[in-house]
């Protein structure tokens, strides 16, 4: 289970909404503790996709470093990443699941004609050969 705070989800959304047209990816930081990940803020990201960003994004080895760092100047956890589907439904696609790492909640926001829609959350499953949506909390 994945904790997602009402504002974070309301940036999520937000990113969203200006990215459209292309997807919007950003950075969860948080906590992990036994049974559910507490995402504690959002960071947008640059999509480093040069061709295709309208349906693709890519986390970068810079971006990783960078993302990790941060991390843990706040004494947080990069409990994974958000990323919007313009157009299309809220699940991983065959992409998604190609360039997933494991541990990480993945949330993927579909944005439909501009409007954020549905919102879900998936981990890599253990052996990397599908993702299972994990639940989503929100919180005050």
């Amino acid at each position: 289970m994945i904790e997602l705070p009402h504002e974070s989800a309301r940036e999520i959304r937000r990113h969203g909404r200006a990215a459209y047209g292309d997807e919007a990816c950003g950075v969860m930081y948080g906590q992990v503790t036994p049974g559910r990940r507490v995402v504690v803020r959002v960071e947008p990201m640059r999509n480093a996709r040069g061709d295709e960003r309208h349906r693709r994004f890519i986390v970068t080895p810079e971006d990783y470093r960078r993302a990790e760092a941060e991390a843990a100047r706040h004494g947080q956890t990069l409990l994974g990443f958000y990323h919007s589907h313009p157009d299309h439904p809220a699940f991983p696609s065959d992409y998604d699941l190609a360039h997933a790492f494991p541990f990480f909640s993945y949330v993927i926001l579909s944005v439909e004609r501009g409007e954020p829609a549905d919102m879900r959350s998936f981990v890599l499953a253990e052996d990397r050969s599908e993702f299972l949506e994990e639940a989503i909390q929100r919180k005050e």
